[in-house]
């Protein structure tokens, strides 16, 4: 695949990711946002909290600074607090979001050989992105998992629905 039909794919892919995620979430009602299956268990306004705050630190300064900056608290991503609403929390992750397309988007073929870091340890360009897009598509199966379970029958499938194919 040449270089720029990569850079290409993995923009629809990323936005197809925060498509499904976003659809999923509008299923979910105040409750169910924070629910958790058990107490080991993450919600899905941890998992966008946790999202949005990596999403930030990889994506800020993206090229020229270490992916994993000295100021995120990565730990209280997986914390609740009394402040974190979810209307403030979906204004993170939209924050996110804008912060991964406005770095990746005006990314050349040429860049893809380049060298960035995250916590210290050299990846090329193409190896952050994929870490990223690994990493994003299984919290997003997490977040439609959850939204579906809580949903029950209510559910809108956001593919083919079972038994429509």
């Amino acid at each position: 695949m040449p270089p720029q039909d990569y850079l290409d794919e993995t923009i629809k892919e990323l936005r197809k990711l925060k498509d499904l995620a976003d659809k999923a979430v509008v299923q979910t009602n105040e409750e169910n946002f924070f629910a958790t299956l058990d107490p080991e268990s993450n919600s899905i306004a941890v998992i966008v909290k946790h999202m949005a705050g990596n999403m930030q630190s990889r994506w800020t300064d993206f090229l020229t600074s270490d992916g994993e900056k000295p100021d995120r608290n990565r730990d209280g991503e997986f914390v609740i607090e009394v402040r974190d609403s979810r209307e403030g929390l979906l204004k993170r992750w939209e924050i996110g979001w804008r912060c991964l397309f406005e770095a990746i988007t005006p990314l050349k073929p040429g860049d893809l050989d380049r060298t960035v870091q995250i916590r210290g340890k050299p990846h090329s360009v193409l190896q952050a992105i994929n870490r990223q897009l690994s990493h994003y598509a299984y919290h997003v199966g997490q977040i439609v998992f959850l939204a579906k379970h809580f949903a029950g029958t209510g559910w809108q499938s956001l593919s083919v629905p079972r038994r429509k194919t």
